[in-house]
Formats: C-alpha cells, structure tokens, sequence
C-alpha cells in the first residue's frame, strides 16, 4: 500500500505572507504525464491547485478522487481541490476528495448548500475555502467569513480555459480585501485570482490584493520555469 504523504498540521499558517505565491493548476499539466509534470513543478509550487468538474456546475470534466489519492503519494506540498459541483453531489464529494488527501477544499457561494459544505470540510479536518464567479456579489462572502480560511475570485467565466481576465477582476481583488481586512478578526484568509492568470495581467491582479495566483500555462509553458517563478515571486504587492 502506498504511503499518503502531507503537509505539517500548520502548512496555511505558514504559507508566505511577504510574496505572491504559486498555485499550480494541474489542469494545465500534461495529463498523459501527469506524474513526471507534476515532480517537475512541485519545487516551484505553493500549492498544487485541483479542479473538479461535474459536467453541470461546470461545462468541463475534471479530476476525480482516486487519481488525487494516487498524486498525493508523490508530494507533501498542499493540495487545494476547488469543487465545480452541484448541491446534490457536493457533501459526497468533500468525503470522497478528504479521504483522498485534499488539504483544503473550496466550495461555490453559488452552491445553496454552501454553508452546510463548509462546515463538513472543517469537520473532516481540513481547512475550507469559497469560490466566488464573476456574477457573485463579493458582500455574499461576509455571511462566510467565519468559516472559511481562502476566499477564491475567478476572473474569467468558470470551467473554460484560455479566456481573458474580465474587467472588474481588479476592482472586485480590492473589495475582497478589504472586506477580509474588515471581518476577520486578524484571523489568515488568504485571497486568491484564479482565471485569466497571464503575463500581462499578473501585476495588476497583485496589485489589486492577489495573495496566490492559480498558475496555468504561465507556469507549466514556461521556457524557463525558475526564472518565471522568480518574476512571481518578486511582484510588488498592494
């Protein structure tokens, strides 16, 4: 039987608060190697990022639990899956990708069945995150706050790849932020942009109040992929 590797007890706490970080999406890695793709990245990785897709939710279909638990042999670095899921299927598969080794788990705020998600992802243990789409009041969060340790903005339509970064991506980071600074008690919640995640867009997001970037192609293309990173992790924040 393989052996689970993990993260410490603290690994959120002790993410770095001083520099952007890397999440690397293995949406974007190639997946006939996924194994080789992910041991080449996992040195510049934050947290590795994990979609999850239903067909419903979300137009794609993406990663299922047995292969997260064949992944998670291979790395201690975090594991963030983020459920594109509907409301019938989403407490089953917060057991199913716990069991396989997620470290944190993000669910829909369009979920109706949000609230009750975050609680059953504290209560295994794990730490818990909220997704927001683009349509999604950022104020829907506060209801949340207590209960949640990231609070994820998608930037671009969600379940579709190669899309550019929406206009209000920025303005909706700053409102993110402050109302985080506002309501948390000075407990971490980290802020993350996911969708859109380019050269170009990249300082503005940072700017706006981006903690960690979900890293795509920017990442897994890259020419020189210690020198990308480098430039990640040197991007002047807020």
């Amino acid at each position: 039987m393989t052996t689970a590797l993990r993260p410490a007890a603290d690994w959120l706490e002790a993410l770095p608060a001083d520099r952007l970080m890397a999440e690397m999406s293995l949406w974007s890695a190639d997946l006939g190697h996924l194994a080789a793709d992910l041991q080449r990245i996992e040195p510049y990785t934050d947290i590795f990022h994990i979609d999850v897709a239903d067909g419903h939710f979300s137009p794609a279909f993406l990663f299922f639990p047995d292969l997260t638990a064949r992944l998670r042999a291979m790395t201690a670095k975090p594991f963030h899956v983020h459920l594109m899921v509907t409301d019938a299927v989403l407490l089953d598969q917060i057991a199913q990708f716990a069991e396989a080794g997620a470290d944190l788990i993000s669910v829909h705020a369009e979920n109706a069945n949000a609230a009750q998600a975050l609680a059953a992802i504290r209560a295994a243990g794990l730490k818990a995150g909220l997704v927001l789409q683009l349509h999604t009041p950022v104020a829907a969060v506060e209801k949340h706050i207590d209960n949640i340790d990231m609070l994820t903005l998608l930037g671009t339509r969600i379940g579709v790849k190669g899309q550019g970064l929406d206009p209000t991506a920025e303005p909706r980071l700053r409102e993110a932020r402050a109302l985080v600074a506002a309501k948390s008690n000075g407990r971490r919640i980290i802020v993350a942009a996911d969708g859109g995640i380019r050269e170009h867009t990249v300082p503005g997001l940072r700017a706006a109040g981006a903690e960690t970037i979900v890293m795509g192609s920017l990442a897994f293309g890259a020419a020189d992929l210690g020198s990308r990173i480098g430039w990640v992790h040197g991007m002047a924040g807020a």
